[in-house]
């Protein structure tokens, strides 16, 4: 697009891409220049000029309108008569340069009328309406995308204003990046005659945003070419010294891959299978990735081989007959056929061995498919074109498949981004994550993600804001914090906070990868300094009231030592003391406690146990708090008393194997009892009186509560409760679960020694 970029004085780097291409003849961009100037052509008649990119363009459409490709050649070379680059050639030859790239990837012709007319705004004295009157509303679209916001408005924001103005614009039509692509990736193949650092500014722009955009939107053929072309720029010992290697195998008297090929041939061709085997030389920058990996390379590892058949299930039947007849690399084996990469690339990935160790790694796909894995989105066409009755997408569907899920991503976090700076540092991160999963939520709707993301930005993906409510969730059904980092085909339930007072924590951005969690957390931290020094006390814990009696008490959850409420003191590690000073498991009741609000007063009577024992003393069991229709069984310890428990505690097992005594027991017919729950939460403000509320509701009464200190964003509270009757037991654990924030209530399950 700039009008400095010039051929180079001395040949540049030649990637290995243009050997991978059918053979064209070089095209000269002098001749062409010289021909747009001063060659013949009539009023209708196509100009010499562009007769390549019209025999490119009618080899993917044959029966093609070329008449918008005439008018826009015309126009745009008079627009540029008398503008040169650098190189002294006519300016001219590099939108017609441009044009042949897009015509060679299978660009429809409305996309190659804009790649004609994309300097024209931008450098002469067309105006978009001018162009939107001669071509339509579609090109005059495309060519604003591209065109570059001027310095003099924006200064030293302009490149990457440009780039923002682009990726929205891109949103709106996929079309307007792959001219960008091919603009670049002219532009890069003539940066010769650039002073050194301004080349270096350049690629480092190219690898930055624009590699990583050509590899999202699958246009392989442009990515590989850019990659070799700012490799040799940035790194140009490496570069030279993978040349070497590059030259030195192709002087090579034997080719083993060659070998491996003849070998697939023959067994595809024994097998009956239509197929073309042919050799993809890897280009330098995939070379010099396996060197780096493998270390010394052989001669199977400059290329790959590449199957090409005609239909999807044949993919499948040329991997079995290789993996029959050959020996295959099974930690190789990918399926990109079933489960597509993010980028609409598909192929069958494998790897087959020799006897000396050779190893040649093998793609299969369809012949679609390979068009696909070349041209990404420049394959489809027009993909704004209205779709047949069949094509129609289902409702809720979107119609654009040009538009996936980390454009949509980029688009919705880039709103956000206070200035240019942060746009354009955060652009450059999110594109450096180029690995896609996607999880699952429960009602069967996806969300793509980074690899590498977390539930935290599953949240802001799924809800936006609305994400600052968001107290944990589940991932896979099982719970998991928000930290938590996805993998791909996860089923990830998000679990939103109904207390307005929730909000998001700075510990959030440590697990916040993606630009749009990022930028949320940090403008609602900008938006509320003053809570910043209170956040940690106010998600550690709140103040509730113990009601028992007309008393009131408190407990803060979550403070730095835990906390213990209404009769019940921090003892020793996994224990707590009762008001009356024994030392129990923690949460449980002491045997023969006395409790009231401060431990006073005579006991609550408590459910009736019957024991076929005279004399005997019964005490129900801390361990496991059985309650009446609770199944129960006695043993007898020290002192004449008879422990209670529930015949699936852990404790039964125990004391039978130690040979003590069992006692028959049973109810009686007071229902009253006294239990002991476990309930687990996420933190959030006031979810400690929310919860005592419920229970106050139930009509149970608190002897006991204890909060242990908070780990990982989860809290876990123990509460002893005295109930009127058993039978409201399962209503009162339905309560407590249903307060925001609590993820589970269980009866208590302590492990405590055979002998209690």
């Amino acid at each position: 697009m700039s009008a400095e970029a010039t051929n180079p004085a001395t040949p540049g780097p030649v990637a290995p891409t243009a050997a991978r291409r059918k053979a064209r003849p070089r095209i000269d961009l002098r001749r062409l220049g010289r021909v747009a100037l001063l060659g013949p052509a009539g009023r209708d008649r196509l100009p010499d000029a562009i007769g390549h990119v019209a025999e490119a363009h009618r080899a993917h459409y044959p029966d093609a309108d070329l008449e918008p490709l005439r008018r826009a050649y015309v126009l745009a070379e008079s627009s540029h008569r008398g503008q040169m680059r650098k190189s002294g050639e006519p300016y001219i030859t590099h939108p017609l340069a441009v044009t042949l790239i897009l015509a060679e990837l299978g660009a429809e012709t409305t996309t190659l009328t804009a790649s004609l007319l994309h300097d024209t705004v931008e450098d002469t004295d067309v105006t978009l309406d001018q162009v939107r009157e001669q071509f339509g509303e579609e090109v005059r679209y495309l060519v604003d995308g591209v065109t570059k916001l001027e310095k003099v408005d924006y200064g030293a924001a302009a490149e990457p204003e440009t780039f923002r103005k682009m990726l929205v614009a891109t949103g709106n039509d996929v079309r307007v990046m792959s001219i960008k692509l091919a603009d670049r990736l002219h532009n890069m193949r003539t940066l010769g005659v650039m002073r050194p650092e301004k080349q270096a500014r350049i690629a480092k722009v190219t690898r930055d945003v624009l590699i990583p955009l050509a590899e999202r939107l699958g246009v392989q053929a442009l990515k590989t070419e850019l990659e070799d072309l700012v490799f040799a720029i940035l790194h140009p010992e490496e570069y030279e010294h993978t040349r070497e290697l590059i030259v030195g195998n192709a002087a090579r008297t034997d080719d083993p891959l060659a070998e491996i090929a003849d070998e697939v041939r023959a067994v595809l061709r024994d097998s009956d299978i239509q197929a073309e085997v042919l050799i993809r030389p890897r280009h330098f920058v995939s070379v010099h990735r396996v060197a780096r990996k493998r270390g010394e390379l052989r001669g199977a590892d400059f290329g790959r081989l590449l199957v090409l058949v005609g239909e999807d299930a044949d993919c499948y039947g040329v991997l079995g007959e290789l993996h029959t007849c050959m020996t295959p690399v099974v930690s190789e084996f990918k399926d990109f056929i079933a489960v597509p990469k993010f980028n609409l690339y598909q192929s069958l990935h494998t790897a087959v061995t020799r006897g000396d160790g050779q190893v040649a790694e093998v793609l299969i796909r369809t012949h679609q498919m390979h068009k696909v894995a070349e041209a990404g989105v420049v394959a489809l066409g027009n993909p704004y074109a209205p779709p047949s009755e069949e094509q129609s997408p289902r409702e809720g569907e979107r119609a654009d498949p040009t538009r996936p899920g980390w454009l949509s991503r980029l688009l919705d976090w880039q709103r956000g981004a206070p200035d240019p700076d942060t746009f354009w540092s955060t652009l450059r991160e999110d594109l450096a994550q180029d690995r896609e999963i996607t999880v699952f939520r429960p009602d069967g709707g996806t969300l793509g993600l980074p690899e590498g993301a977390t539930c935290v930005d599953a949240a802001y993906a799924q809800y936006g804001e609305d994400a600052h409510a968001c107290i944990g969730a589940r991932v896979n059904g099982r719970l998991a914090t928000l930290s938590t980092v996805l993998r791909d085909g996860d089923t990830v339930q998000l679990l939103m906070g109904q207390d307005p007072a929730s909000e998001p924590s700075r510990e959030w951005l440590e697990h916040a990868h993606t630009p749009a969690a990022r930028i949320a957390i940090q403008r609602w931290l900008a938006a509320h300094p003053e809570d910043e020094t209170g956040e940690a006390a106010a998600r550690a814990g709140a103040v509730a009231r113990l009601s028992q009696g007309g008393r009131t008490g408190t407990a803060a959850a979550g403070t730095p030592h835990g906390a213990t409420a209404q009769g019940a003191s921090a003892g020793p590690e996994g224990f707590y003391r009762s008001a009356d000073g024994d030392t129990v498991p923690g949460g449980a009741e002491a045997p023969a406690a006395r409790s009231g609000v401060d431990g006073q007063g005579a006991r609550p009577r408590g459910a009736d146990v019957l024991v076929d024992l005279p004399g005997a003393t019964v005490r129900l069991a801390g361990c496991c708090t059985p309650v009446p229709s609770d199944e129960i069984t006695g043993f007898s310890v020290r002192g004449g008393v008879v422990t209670v428990h529930r015949v699936g505690c852990a404790a039964v097992a125990r004391m039978t194997s130690a040979g003590r005594v069992q006692v028959d027991v049973r109810w009686g017919e007071t229902t009253a009892c006294r239990v002991t729950l476990v309930a687990e939460s996420f933190g959030r403000p006031h979810l400690l009186a929310d919860l005592t509320e419920a229970i106050a509701l139930e009509g149970a009464e608190i002897v006991s509560a204890t909060v242990e200190p908070p780990s990982q964003q989860r809290v876990r509270h123990t509460y002893t409760l005295q109930l009127p009757d058993a039978a409201r037991l399962p209503a009162l654990m339905r309560a407590m679960r249903n307060v925001p924030g609590v993820y589970d209530v269980g009866r208590a399950q302590h492990q405590v020694p055979a002998s209690s």
